[in-house]
């Protein structure tokens, strides 16, 4: 299924259950492009700061699939359910637009941000990676061997805290020194349209709502494997005929609203989850 931006999950309430997506309503959808009635709720963002030090930022792969896990262990945090500290927040935030803005931070910056409550990430694991001052080399370039994100609960558009507000948005791009391996076939799979010219910071958040996609759409069973397995997943571009076929292939796609970047409406991500293939 697709509808703009989301495919919403089940029919579960947001309102009574923070974890769950919006019904099954594509007029309703918290993504859409055109206007409704979730722009007349308070506006909430989910905000997402990268790690990039000037000389060994994050590999453009790892940065991806950092932030996508980062989404999924706040929607999946106790603390974003039931009577949660940020339960609140999350579903205040799904009622109106879903927004996620990512921003980068380096040193000092890093440190005040990590202060702040949230949920840190690696990808790949911090403990399976080398030494970050070690690094990683393509030719001139070295690269941190890991990528780091944090994910803050979401905060009013327009109420950001201090230590987050003041960290740069634009500019947020990083490369890959070589072609990442291929996807396991058996693992969930954020796949980017390979039409669309994205900064890293917004293919960040593209991944996020792919991500945020999958889990509305699982099973409690099948959500609970995924967390439990500590949310394996990839992030991948396809060629333009494999793209073509997963657009068709009735998994959950991103097409998104046009804030920034490109068109409204385009199609940016398909969440491949094995448990949602047809």
């Amino acid at each position: 299924m697709s509808i703009d931006e989301s495919a919403a999950a089940g029919a579960d309430n947001p309102a009574d259950n923070p974890t769950a997506g919006p019904a099954d309503n594509p007029t309703d959808s918290p993504f859409r492009h055109e206007p409704t009635s979730r722009d007349e709720a308070p506006q909430f963002v989910l905000p997402l700061v990268v790690r990039i030090e000037k000389a060994a930022p994050p590999t453009r792969t790892d940065a991806l699939e950092a932030a996508a896990r980062a989404v999924l262990l706040m929607l999946a945090d106790e603390r974003s359910t039931g009577d949660g500290e940020w339960a609140r927040a999350i579903r205040d935030w799904q009622d109106a637009r879903i927004r996620k803005v990512v921003r980068r931070a380096r040193g000092a910056e890093w440190r005040k941000a990590s202060r702040l409550p949230g949920i840190a990430v690696s990808s790949p694991a911090a403990a399976d990676a080398p030494e970050a001052a070690e690094g990683e080399s393509e030719g001139d370039a070295v690269f941190a061997p890991y990528a780091e994100v944090r994910v803050f609960p979401p905060v009013p558009l327009d109420g950001w805290p201090k230590e987050l507000a003041k960290l740069q948005v634009s500019g947020t791009d990083l490369d890959d020194p070589a072609a990442p391996p291929a996807a396991d076939p058996a693992a969930p799979v954020l796949w980017l349209s390979p039409g669309l010219d994205m900064s890293a910071g917004k293919a960040m958040a593209q991944a996020g709502h792919g991500a945020q996609l999958a889990w509305w759409e699982l099973s409690e069973t099948d959500r609970k494997a995924w967390r439990e397995a500590g949310f394996p997943l990839s992030v991948r571009t396809p060629d333009a005929a494999r793209w073509d076929q997963l657009t068709r292939s009735g998994l959950p796609l991103v097409r998104d609203a046009g804030f920034t970047e490109i068109a409204p409406g385009s199609s940016t991500v398909v969440a491949d989850h094995p448990a949602l293939r047809r």
